[in-house]
């Protein structure tokens, strides 16, 4: 199937389809290959394999048919050039910076990003002499303002986590661009099946594809998808040599979770819809967080660059963390954990689990408040994940 331009396909067919190339055996499913080293037919060809001179594989570290199926099949998706997948969502954002900077350079980004993804900015990197301005995702004026003459990329998660803030990725491209930056999303809320962020002018998304792109929870992984030059002159040495590298197993179950990606996206974002709004009538619930509701002040800019508005529901309840973790604990169905993206819902306490190393001060610029609950919406029915809330939020009407 390697003669198909999978571009004139639906991103439904391209999960299903695209990226596989059969073996000598016809197989109708993927094969796996578990292999660390691969066999060459003469010293000659060894040679020209290590000296780039001839394409294939050398060492897993570097390549593999299994990984590699994968990649291209999200790329596809992506509607890139080139995917690159790593062994999770975290050295996705390490490779990138360790392929894209220097010591000197300079990094915005923004606020609402992932916990530990704002602590590799500020602790680590900075250690490499590598300045990180932090701001507000939905203030396009900060964004300008931060911009000095060695900004390097803007990093960004949108919609972001935990709060749902959208972020205009099309002014943000062109903010970048026009001073001689990058710009960099993760798109690991809505992955390619609700938003593509290169075709509203990102240079690169990173993904966890721990999250939606498996989907049941199962392996740890991550990818940057863009363009292949810039993959493969700044980002792909990197991954070799420091080896941030993807199994071939946990390439094959993300190969087939984005078999249904479209699918369980689609649901995951009818189930929140449903809890969200069921959440706006509870009495004891201060606000509800989600871009799927008409009054979230950024729903008309989700609409625009998005097709759905994914399965992360965040709420504030009266009475602030006490309240907060009583309505956690006597969940019955739900489970307690600081993952999203699963079949099955999830519920987490932010400020004390994904963004409890930040400080107080930095929580509370990023929104992330004692009385916050992250909800991941899985595929249970709606009423089953309403009514094991209700447990907690009744409890103190």
């Amino acid at each position: 199937m390697s003669d198909i331009d999978w571009q004139d396909y639906s991103i439904e067919t391209q999960g299903v389809r695209a990226g596989q190339n059969r073996t000598p055996e016809n197989e109708h499913s993927d094969a796996i290959f578990p292999t660390s080293s691969y066999v060459f037919g003469s010293a000659q060809e060894a040679f020209e394999r290590f000296s780039g001179k001839a394409a294939g594989n050398i060492y897993s570290r570097f390549t593999n048919p299994t990984v590699r199926a994968f990649e291209n099949r999200l790329a596809v998706m992506e509607g890139a050039e080139r995917a690159m997948a790593t062994s999770s969502g975290m050295a996705a954002i390490n490779v990138v910076c360790l392929g894209l900077l220097s010591a000197g350079d300079h990094v915005i980004c923004s606020r609402s990003v992932f916990g530990n993804t704002a602590l590799m900015f500020k602790n680590i990197m900075q250690k490499f002499a590598v300045e990180t301005t932090f701001v507000d995702l939905d203030d396009i004026n900060a964004w300008a303002s931060a911009i000095k003459p060695n900004t390097r990329f803007l990093f960004l998660e949108t919609p972001s986590n935990p709060l749902g803030n959208v972020a205009d990725i099309k002014a943000l491209a062109e903010l970048a661009h026009a001073n001689g930056a990058l710009l960099i999303v993760d798109n690991v809320y809505c992955t390619p099946a609700l938003q593509k962020p290169l075709s509203l002018g990102a240079d690169l998304v990173v993904h966890s594809a721990t999250k939606y792109i498996d989907g049941q929870g199962r392996c740890i992984g991550g990818a940057v998808v863009g363009n292949n030059a810039l993959i493969e002159e700044k980002i792909y040495p990197i991954l070799r040599t420091a080896g941030h590298t993807m199994s071939p197993f946990n390439a094959w179950v993300f190969h087939k979770g984005l078999e249904t990606l479209s699918l369980r996206m689609e649901k995951h974002c009818s189930n929140a819809l449903i809890v969200a709004r069921w959440l706006e009538q509870q009495s004891n619930v201060e606000k509800v967080y989600y871009t799927g509701l008409a009054n979230h002040p950024q729903h008309e800019l989700a609409k625009q660059q998005q097709s759905g508005f994914g399965g992360i529901v965040s709420f504030e309840v009266k009475g602030g963390k006490n309240n907060a973790w009583k309505v956690i604990d006597m969940t019955q169905m739900i489970s307690i954990t600081a993952n999203l993206g699963d079949v099955k819902s999830m519920i987490t306490h932010p400020s004390t689990t994904t963004h409890g190393r930040l400080t107080e001060d930095e929580r509370n610029k990023a929104g992330i408040t004692d009385a916050l609950i992250r909800l991941g919406v899985g595929l249970e029915n709606a009423g089953d994940i309403t009514a094991d809330l209700h447990r907690g939020l009744s409890s103190f009407l």
